[in-house]
């Protein structure tokens, strides 16, 4: 049999030999006195007849040791593979004896042995009494006990938490490949986190399997280990062009990082904003800042830290320019503007200004562009005007109400309003209300932001007709008041209105000139009066919320000196009433206490010479809930209400979250008391108390209030059960 490289070669040359005998002009070209090399690898007894030569081969060879006759040609032989092997030709090194070994000793089980199959996927070196903080049934992180080893380990678990696969589906059926992936997404979110609090060559460790988690299920379980390491401080800081600024020295302090202290990528994203805000309210209103930049470096232990700012120069307020002076003047808007030309520029009074056009509800879309009108100038600070780009919203509102009460019966009202048409910001509104016990047509002018910001003017002029248990009256009324409220969007700590009005209503009475009860089947007179009143107010508001409190407290007082005529009678007194509201939360999160204490007195006048729309009443949602409106006081023979000249009310409750609706469901139990008296001074000889439970849902635009109360004293004449449903809390 050919040896394998003799085959090789033979049919490389057959190969050749059938080129050239496919190409007769190269053998024709052949020359007959080429070298010896050539000569011998092609004779010339193959250009004379190459396919002879071809079919011939190369000429034989000196055998090789294993050049012979084929002893197995036509033979089937099955090898033993126990059998010898041949000795191999040329192979002159014995093979070595038997290596014999001697016998392993076998160690006894002490029970601390930990076996691969408890962790099948994935196991690593534990922590030696480590902190074990316990995420769910499947998941639990371990710390290095050693004190100062982690600090933001509290923070760091929260941060996981909020970020974790393995927690977002601890609900769900999940097997053990399920929980690998999701592993593996959280081991690589824990080492950012490790990176983010400046812990670089930190590792995490994480063990998959059964019976890692103590009191756990029987699920499959991941343990990860964190091994924090050394945590590396900043070494260079670079603030690109910030020491040219002329106040540098301040705003390098508002960045509070500073190079040896711990590299932390959250406090660098505070400080960049404490450097952004101390820019913009210190008069810098075209800074710029780039984006941080962090190079770690391992050797030192250390990070590098590159953030470019441009302060762009300092600079004052200049003009307040309006893009539609007939709809909202450059003047009115200086008016609403908390800054004057001249002040150093402050971005928060930029965005108060931005904040306090799109409250006056002319505008559906505002922008404030800063245009600089005078460069800096030998250290002295520019001038920058605010122009100001107005979108008109709609200007014109049909609203419209239906209701119906147990007590009030079917009301219907309905109004037209054009909130610009006195420009600026003066509304005309026109209301009506018809229904079963009130009837009512009025015009209103309101004068928004009149001479200073957020103060209103507003004129009234109506005519009613109120026809309820505590009495009836057909008024025609002018009144005007000056004030600065509190509003959604601006609560005020100090709040005040003055005021003016003038009625003339003809009531039914109740009493007598005399004070004495009329005991009458007919129906009680009727009486006109004419009532000219100065109205004040005054209220202290700490509380940190305007219709959802939970902290601080309110007192707020009304005088209201008044003149009375009547029947040829001029009566003169004043009414009085002041309020204290006071909240209080247990702990953060925790339960709300509620009070509240109304006290009113009337003085100068029996109560015989007081218009009965003038007088105190009680009962009601905002006032002794489980009771109706107005049902608590003196009552005349025939069971009505006539009102009285002294007012007591006393509430409290306790607002307490639950976990229902994700923490926006309160409940509520309350309890109410008041008492309405005839003199100056309350007597509390009558004193109504209620009780009951209610709910709140906190939405995103105040609480939605349903307090379902009973009287627990009542009367023969009062309903066993009150329910009140509103916006906003009690008080």
């Amino acid at each position: 049999m050919p040896s394998v490289a003799r085959r090789a070669r033979g049919a490389c040359l057959s190969a050749i030999a059938l080129v050239l005998a496919s190409h007769s002009t190269l053998a024709l070209a052949q020359d007959r006195d080429a070298n010896a090399e050539l000569e011998n690898l092609i004779p010339d007894s193959a250009i004379d007849d190459p396919e002879t030569w071809a079919a011939d081969g190369v000429p034989p060879e000196e055998p090789s040791p294993i050049d012979g006759p084929d002893p197995f040609a036509g033979e089937t032989i099955a090898l033993d593979p126990d059998s010898p092997l041949a000795d191999l030709p040329g192979l002159t090194i014995e093979w070595p004896d038997p290596i014999e070994l001697p016998e392993v000793e076998q160690v006894p089980d002490d029970g601390s042995a930990t076996f691969a199959q408890d962790n099948p996927l994935e196991s690593g070196p534990l922590l030696i009494d480590p902190v074990v903080v316990k995420m769910t049934d499947q998941l639990e992180l371990a710390f290095p006990s050693e004190e100062g080893a982690f600090p933001q380990r509290v923070e760091f678990v929260d941060q996981f938490a909020m970020l974790s696969s393995i927690e977002a589906y601890d609900d769900t059926e999940t097997n053990v490949g399920q929980l690998g992936a999701r592993a593996r997404e959280d081991q690589e979110i824990l080492t950012r986190l490790l990176r983010a609090y400046g812990y670089y060559d930190g590792e995490i460790i994480r063990e998959i399997g059964p019976n890692l988690i103590e009191g756990s299920d029987d699920r499959p379980q991941v343990r990860f280990n964190i091994l924090p390491g050394e945590r590396f401080r900043f070494g260079e800081i670079d603030l690109g062009e910030l020491s040219q600024a002329p106040t540098a020295q301040e705003l390098r302090q508002a960045f509070a990082l500073f190079p040896g202290d711990p590299v932390d990528s959250y406090a660098i994203v505070r400080e960049r904003a404490d450097l952004d805000t101390a820019l913009g309210n210190t008069g810098y209103p075209f800074a710029e800042m780039d984006g941080p930049e962090l190079l770690i470096d391992h050797a030192r232990t250390e990070g590098d830290l590159t953030m470019n700012v441009q302060p762009n120069g300092r600079y004052e307020f200049g003009r307040v320019i309006s893009d539609k002076p007939g709809f909202l003047s450059s003047k009115h808007l200086e008016t609403i503007a908390r800054f004057d030309p001249g002040d150093l520029y402050q971005r928060d009074l930029e965005l108060d200004l931005r904040r306090a056009i799109i409250a006056t509800g002319l505008v559906s879309s505002v922008t404030i562009t800063p245009v600089e009108a005078e460069p800096p100038t030998d250290g002295e600070p520019g001038v920058v005007n605010m122009e100001v780009g107005l979108t008109e919203a709609e200007l014109r509102t049909i609203k419209g109400a239906i209701g119906y009460g147990t007590e009030e019966g079917f009301r219907l009202a309905a109004s037209w309003e054009h909130r610009n048409l006195f420009p600026p910001e003066g509304s005309l509104r026109v209301r009506g209300v018809a229904g079963t016990q009130e009837q009512l047509l009025g015009v209103t002018f309101r004068k928004s932001n009149f001479g200073a910001r957020d103060r209103i003017l507003t004129l009234d002029a109506f005519a009613s007709s109120l026809d309820n248990a505590a009495f009836a009256a057909n008024t025609a009324g002018f009144i005007g008041t000056y004030e600065q409220l509190s509003t959604l969007l601006f609560q005020k700590p100090f709040s005040w209105s003055v005021g003016l009005e003038l009625l003339a209503s003809d009531e039914r009475l109740a009493f007598d000139i005399d004070n004495s009860e009329v005991n009458n089947p007919d129906p009680p007179p009727r009486q006109a009066y004419f009532v000219a009143a100065l109205p004040t107010y005054a209220q202290i508001d700490t509380s940190d919320s305007l219709l959802n409190p939970t902290d601080g407290f309110r007192v707020g007082l009304r005088v209201s000196p008044e003149v009375s005529h009547t029947k040829g009678m001029q009566s003169f007194y004043v009414r009085n009433k002041a309020d204290l509201t006071y909240y209080q939360q247990i702990n953060d999160d925790g339960p709300i206490l509620a009070g509240r204490l109304t006290l009113g007195s009337i003085a100068g006048a029996p109560l015989g010479n007081i218009a009965p729309s003038r007088r105190f009443f009680a009962g009601g949602g905002g006032s002794v809930r489980g009771y109706g409106y107005r049902a608590i006081g003196p009552r005349n023979a025939d069971g009505d209400p006539i009102g009285g000249r002294s007012l007591v009310e006393v509430s409290g409750e306790v607002r307490i979250p639950t976990k229902f609706f994700s923490g926006a469901l309160q409940i509520v139990p309350f309890v109410d008391a008041g008492s309405v008296g005839v003199s100056e001074y309350p007597d509390f000889k009558d004193i109504r108390v209620g009780a009951g439970l209610g709910v709140r849902y906190l939405s995103g635009f105040g609480p939605l209030r349903l307090d379902v109360a009973f009287p627990v004293n009542p009367r023969p004449t009062d309903s066993f059960v009150a329910v009140y449903v509103s916006l906003g809390q009690a008080f």
